[in-house]
Parts: structure tokens; sequence; C-alpha cells
């Protein structure tokens, strides 16, 4: 059978040469006579695993000697609830709420501290990004929150938020590496790695070193507490260890690809073919604010519940997978993370256009 186009939010399409050299390489690793999968996570053959995937992050996000990189496990999700245990000297943050993510994120922060919630685009089912720019930011806050890029409604922040001062902590688990960045705006980056790096199953935080301390809130657990991994290397315990492999893999195909300006021109040129067709489409439209349209996701719908199904499930037939909105907004998204093909975009416009002919 032949490769479909993955349209999947995450865990979510690879790039082809990553999948081909990880199986290449699946019972003998560079001569080892073991598969990654097998490896000690303490042997030299993964510490130059790990420690060229760091390298090669660095070199990609040019990540300042001031930053530490950590490679850890339990998700973005976990993060929600490391961030204040870390971070909340004041007991008090605030979150800026774009989607459903920054909302959870917010809701668990409150369990240690109190949160003010100083921007939101709930009233218009967070289709657009509030304007940050002159926000309410507290006085006593230890961060301002967001969620960078939100994957449900296919949103993104195109200007961060003035903090005014404050520390920025971002989630960017749908936009890694998808275009430049500027890490010394940001205290702490940080994603899982499903989207647009790597398996499921590794969360990569990038925080600025002197927001690691073992000033934690009291019973933080140590595996919870930033130092314990970053005075680690990462390696406090056994790390997810053919994960990181992957995305170290992904990051060397990013650098031969041209690293993150050529990732940026590669992805405007793809949304653009997608975004195009809809802007002038009788059947189909997307549901977010142009000024605030992600690269990465893609929300859109026709407006009849029965026919987005039929859309979904025609499409399925003709190779074209994982185009179900998410269950909390229904509808279509196509995620076009770096690793699908400009090829994959223009194959789902052309069956767009002729979906649309046939059910006008």
């Amino acid at each position: 059978m032949s490769r479909v186009y993955n349209f999947s939010a995450g865990p979510a399409v690879l790039p082809e040469e990553v999948l081909k050299e990880a199986a290449e390489e699946m019972l003998d690793y560079r001569g080892t006579g073991m598969s990654v999968m097998e490896m000690s996570h303490r042997s030299k053959a993964f510490e130059k695993i790990i420690t060229d995937a760091e390298q090669d992050l660095r070199d990609l996000m040019q990540i300042p000697d001031n930053y530490k990189v950590l490679f850890l496990q339990g998700g973005a999700s976990q993060q929600f609830a490391m961030i204040p245990m870390n971070l909340m000297k004041n007991r008090t943050a605030d979150y800026i709420i774009t989607g459903q993510w920054a909302k959870k994120a917010a809701k668990e922060a409150e369990k240690y501290g109190k949160v003010n919630r100083i921007a939101s685009s709930e009233d218009k089912t967070f289709s657009y990004i509030p304007d940050c720019s002159d926000l309410p930011v507290s006085e006593d806050a230890d961060y301002v929150y967001i969620c960078e890029n939100n994957t449900i409604y296919g949103t993104k922040f195109k200007t961060l938020p003035d903090t005014k001062g404050k520390t920025l902590v971002a989630d960017v688990s749908s936009c890694f590496l998808s275009e430049p960045v500027d890490v010394s705006r940001y205290g702490v980056i940080y994603g899982g790695v499903q989207k647009n790096i790597g398996p499921a199953g590794v969360v990569i935080v990038i925080i600025r070193e002197d927001l690691i301390t073992e000033d934690v809130l009291p019973g933080t657990p140590t595996m919870l507490t930033y130092k314990t991994h970053a005075d680690a290397g990462s390696l406090y315990n056994t790390p997810p260890a053919y994960g990181i492999y992957i995305c170290g893999k992904v990051f060397k195909w990013i650098k031969s690809q041209g690293g993150l300006e050529a990732m940026k021109e590669r992805n405007e040129k793809k949304a653009k073919v997608l975004y195009d067709f809809l802007d002038q489409s009788r059947l189909f439209k997307g549901t977010v604010e142009k000024k605030d349209r992600s690269l990465m996701n893609v929300p859109f719908v026709t407006g009849n519940a029965d026919l987005d199904a039929k859309f979904v499930k025609e499409a399925k037939e003709a190779g074209l997978e994982n185009l179900k909105g998410h269950r909390s907004v229904g509808g279509m998204r196509a995620s076009i993370y770096n690793a699908m093909p400009y090829e994959g975009v223009v194959a789902l416009v052309d069956f767009m256009k002729k979906f649309e002919e046939e059910n006008l």
C-alpha cells in the first residue's frame, strides 16, 4: 500500500526520509548490533544521540547560551502543572485564553495560585487572537502564559504580547520549528513533539537558566522540578530514548532543508494554496480571522454537518487521512506541518474542488 497524505493534528506526519533512515537502523544502530529502542541511555552511543539532538536544536533556533534544553516526558499537559510549581513564586500568574489548551493550563495553574485571565477570544469561539499590545498585566504576576498556535482553532500569535517586563511562557506544541523564533523574548518555550518534530512521548522545554531554581512550591515532586532535569542533562531517569533519537533525525532533516527560514517559506507557500481556495470557495469556508491564521492548522466547514461527514469519508477513500475537525468544534481541519509535502496540500485542494462541484 502506498503512503497516504496524513493531515492529522498529532501524532502527525513525519518526513519520509527520517522514517526510512530509522527503518534501516532499526535492528542495528551504526554497528552497535542493537536498536536504539534496546540501548542503555547511559551508553556512549545514546549520549552522542542526545548531545547531537540538543546541539542541532540549538543551531536551528539559535538558542542563547543562558537557556537550557530539556527533553522530558508527560507531554505538554504535564507542563500545565510543572510551570506554576516551578515559577509561581508570588502565587500569581496571567493567562491569555485563546483555546482549549490555554484554558486547561489556566485551570491547572489555579491549583497553585491566583490566575488572572487578562485576555480571551472565547466570545467568538476562539476564532481570533485578542489584541495584546496593552494588557492589564498584574504587578505581582510571576509570568504571562500563552498558547502560541492553537491546534484546534487554527489561530496563531503573529505578534507576541507585550508582557510589560514579565516572563513570557509559551506552549508552541503545534508551531515548533515552523519558522524562525527569537528565543530571548521568552522565559520558557515548550511543546509536545508529536505534531511537528517526532513521535508522541517527548516534550521539549527551553528555559532561561535564572528560572531554574531549588525555590519551587512546597510538595513539588523531584521529577517535576526543572532543576532535577537540567542538572542531569535530561538523564535523571530513563528518558524517552527512541523518541529523542527520532527528534534528532528531524532536526538534521530541517537543517538539510535549509533551516527555519526555509521551513517558513515552504509553510507559507503550502498554506497559501489552501487559504486562497477557501477564500473563493462557494462551499467551504475558513473559520479564522485572516490576520490570525495559522500556517500549521487550517480549520474549515461547509456549514452542514452531514456534508462535513460526507467530505471526511470521501477524502479518506481518496487517500487524504485525518481531516475530521476536533470533537469540540466539528467541521474539518487540515494540519499541514513541516513534513506535509506541497503536493499533499495541492491534492487536498484538488479534491475539495471536485467535491464542491459534485455537492453544490
